[in-house]
């Protein structure tokens, strides 16, 4: 059996709108009905645990899940002060699932991921135990102090950016959460957990379009990439402010 945990508890400061980033509109539906659909027509996912603010939880269940009829989203949870304390309520929510093989986490606002990519972190983690997506970077990197002032120049040959999902084998993501938080530790990502363990994580290779929209200038991007996306008529969405 496979779990999907979509974390989309975050307000979104940098987007400057008062409307949290996984209610934003684009092309008339909410950022994260778009990624839901993605997991929602995957016959590979059993079940999607999804973790919003605690004063969205009513506005998520009546205007995205029941707006857009998600029947994989069996559990909706309220998320915690860090990205890894939501990631950590929606696994506890699933902990004694019967059968619970391969546990996903995927960003709630990268609505432009591929059934392809959930394909291959899926069969990267039964393989290794833990896999993720990520591409090469492409542009010179340099390491800058915080006066602004060039440090080094690093090698871009060994540096790729990281996206999500991210899948593991369930009982290493909840070994990897529990030395975490055992250790007062707080990762970057899922997969950085893993690697304080001292324990193999695959890449498998993305794409640059799986965005992740945190910016006025991405949300305008993904209106521009949408049609790329979704051929198949869509049901125009009453999605307003949530209260907050």
């Amino acid at each position: 059996m496979v779990a999907a945990i979509i974390p989309a508890a975050g307000v979104g400061a940098r987007m400057g709108k008062q409307t949290p980033k996984p209610y934003l509109l684009v092309g008339g539906k909410p950022i994260l009905a778009h990624t839901l659909e993605v997991f929602e027509s995957m016959k590979e996912i059993r079940e999607v645990v999804l973790a919003v603010h605690p004063n969205n939880l009513d506005y998520c269940q009546e205007r995205v899940i029941g707006e857009y009829g998600f029947k994989k989203v069996l559990r909706l949870v309220p998320g915690g002060k860090e990205r890894q304390d939501t990631v950590y309520h929606a696994l506890k929510s699933i902990q004694r699932e019967e059968g619970l093989e391969i546990i996903l986490v995927h960003d709630g606002v990268r609505p432009f991921i591929t059934p392809e990519q959930v394909r291959g972190v899926i069969q990267g983690a039964r393989r290794f135990g833990a896999a993720i997506l990520g591409i090469p970077a492409h542009d010179t990197l340099k390491r800058v102090d915080s006066q602004g002032q060039v440090i080094n120049t690093l090698e871009r040959r060994d540096i790729w950016q990281i996206q999500t999902p991210q899948a593991f084998q369930a009982p290493l993501l909840w070994r990897a959460f529990v030395e975490a938080y055992s250790q007062d530790f707080y990762g970057t990502d899922e997969a950085s957990l893993v690697e304080a363990l001292n324990l193999p994580v695959m890449v498998v290779p993305g794409s640059s379009l799986n965005m992740k929209i945190t910016t006025p200038e991405d949300l305008q991007l993904a209106e521009a990439l949408l049609p790329l996306f979704r051929q198949k008529p869509r049901r125009k969405s009453r999605a307003g402010r949530p209260g907050v």
